[in-house]
């Protein structure tokens, strides 16, 4: 199947949907790409390229750097790496050891590296139990670009979801029509102190949109929608 890219900002991001098959469940997720002011490509949570999908990168620009932001996010990191052998490789904290077969350039942290510092501010969201994530600002537009901090599938979801999805979402975790971190955050946030430092950091920077990798995209009211699903973690003592 042949994914296509579309243009999120003009001229600045753009997405890519495609399925994946994850516990049973038929999910849809999504690759972010940023051209940054040099022309350079930044792909964040790479899915499996074919022939088609590289014609339309490489007719936006050169992958220069490989973005594995969570350690749920990482299936297509080596099929990019094998198209785009001089990109530069940045892993999520945690993936060099699930993924100890991937070779990478760089860990990710809470500093930009200093060729995306002007367009990205980032942290990493620490003290959890089951799942690690980097969350990214592109501060020229205003856009928090996520993995799975934040889901947001329900009665508008723009793709069919399956008995499976619905009943975890309604019945089990409360998600349906109700924008939540993923399963995996709530079974067990662990140092919720730790976890609350990274959410306030994001709730600090200045967005009013939010890319997600599974469900719909938030456009309007970002802010209350994030502070709403990370409310039991911000408010904790």
């Amino acid at each position: 199947m042949s994914y296509s890219i579309e243009e999120y900002i003009a001229g600045e991001i753009y997405i890519v949907e495609y399925p994946i098959r994850f516990g049973g469940l038929d999910l849809f997720s999504r690759m972010t790409i940023v051209r940054l002011p040099d022309g350079k490509l930044w792909v964040h949570s790479p899915c499996k390229p074919d022939a088609a999908l590289k014609g339309e990168l490489d007719a936006l620009g050169e992958v220069a750097y490989i973005v594995a932001p969570g350690n749920f996010h990482h299936l297509g990191v080596a099929d990019f790496q094998a198209l785009y052998p001089d990109a530069e490789t940045f892993l999520c904290p945690g993936l060099e050891k699930k993924r100890a077969d991937l070779a990478f350039d760089w860990m990710l942290g809470n500093r930009p590296d200093p060729r995306w510092q002007g367009v990205f501010e980032q942290v990493l969201i620490q003290g959890t139990r089951f799942i690690n994530e980097v969350a990214f600002l592109h501060k020229p537009s205003g856009t928090l670009i996520l993995v799975d901090l934040l889901e947001n599938i329900g009665d508008d979801y723009t793709h069919e979801a399956g008995l499976l999805l619905k009943f975890w979402w309604k019945a089990v975790f409360h998600m349906w029509n109700n924008p939540k971190p993923a399963p995996e955050y709530q079974m067990g946030w662990g140092d919720k102190q730790i976890v609350k430092k990274g959410l306030e950091t994001i709730m600090g920077w200045d967005f009013e949109r939010i890319i997600l990798a599974h469900g719909n995209l938030i456009g309007a009211d970002a802010r209350a929608v994030a502070r709403k699903a990370w409310q039991n973690v911000l408010d904790s003592a």
